[in-house]
């Protein structure tokens, strides 16, 4: 069942009570999505959870006002997660009867969010103080460009108004992948973070130091596991346990970005681009920042130029 389908089937459920964040709730054994839906332009709506929350916009835009945060908009394809009892206030400035704001919120029971950080901790000697604890008690979290997260909530938006005689089943195995994708995106944050303990302290951290400094050097996970002192297989679990992705997809990723910056920046010739950043084919280049684009270097150019 595609998005349209489940959005189409909820709108065919829901009852409308109130114009501004009408809430339909789906429920299961230990979690609850809701759908909170905003038919007319509103300020200042104020919005608690007495749970952990992590929300995705599905269509419109709020602007979120949040303690300590700067203000943001929050648009589709984006997600946040805020801890209980967060405080935040919403704008509401383009929602109308026609095109109304749409937001979905997981709240799921913080045993069932422990059992997955004991996982993860046992997996990647990543501390309990750098994990988002069974409560989410971190400062919010804005997630921006995680396809991957935003995937998994459309995912189980589908599951949650299925009806399936699996559901819950199913719910438990794509919340636990929720959950371990959210500690991966957080201890990322903490590893690169020049501020955080981890980032002089952890083998991980220095490793991905190493490849921000020589992403355009011929780098292999051999290299890459002598940096951590971990053997190759040790290291490669390790790394992907902690991260979500390979050594190799994370060093792609990173001359990604660089050669993204001279795409932007420079006139210069792709495939000088591409040798610049540590690529050592073309053609191979291309693919790469196809799969992760969506788009070839050449078109996305073209759409920077246009």
């Amino acid at each position: 069942m595609s998005l349209d389908s489940t959005l189409h089937n909820h709108i065919n459920y829901r009852k409308i009570e109130t114009l501004v964040e009408n809430r339909t709730v789906y429920s299961a054994e230990f979690a609850e999505m809701n759908i909170y839906e905003t038919h007319k332009k509103a300020k200042q709506v104020y919005l608690e959870f007495e749970c952990p929350i992590i929300a995705s916009m599905i269509s419109g835009r709020k602007i979120i006002h949040l303690k300590n945060k700067a203000t943001f908009d929050f648009l589709p394809g984006e997600s946040v997660v805020l801890p209980a009892k967060k405080k935040m206030i919403i704008d509401f400035p383009d929602a109308t009867l026609d095109s109304p704001t749409r937001c979905m919120a997981l709240g799921i029971d913080s045993q069932k969010i422990q059992e997955t950080i004991d996982v993860y901790q046992n997996a990647t000697e990543i501390e309990e103080s750098f994990t988002l604890g069974s409560n989410l008690n971190l400062s919010p979290l804005h997630l921006n460009n995680n396809t991957q997260v935003q995937h998994l909530l459309e995912r189980l938006l589908q599951t949650f108004s299925s009806g399936h005689k699996s559901k819950d089943a199913l719910l438990d195995v794509m919340i636990k992948e929720l959950i371990l994708r959210l500690l991966q995106t957080n201890a990322r944050g903490a590893l690169l973070d020049e501020n955080s303990y981890l980032f002089d302290n952890h083998r991980m951290a220095f490793v991905l130091k190493y490849i921000r400094e020589y992403y355009k050097d011929d780098i292999t996970v051999e290299d890459l596991a002598d940096k951590a002192c971990m053997s190759k297989s040790h290291f490669y679990k390790s790394f992907k346990n902690t991260l979500g992705e390979t050594p190799m997809e994370y060093l792609n990723s990173e001359r990604l970005k660089q050669a993204k910056k001279l795409i932007r920046t420079t006139s210069s010739k792709l495939s000088e681009i591409a040798f610049s950043t540590g690529f050592n084919s073309s053609s191979y280049f291309v693919t790469q920042f196809k799969k992760q684009e969506g788009m070839t270097p050449s078109q996305f150019r073209k759409s920077i130029l246009y």
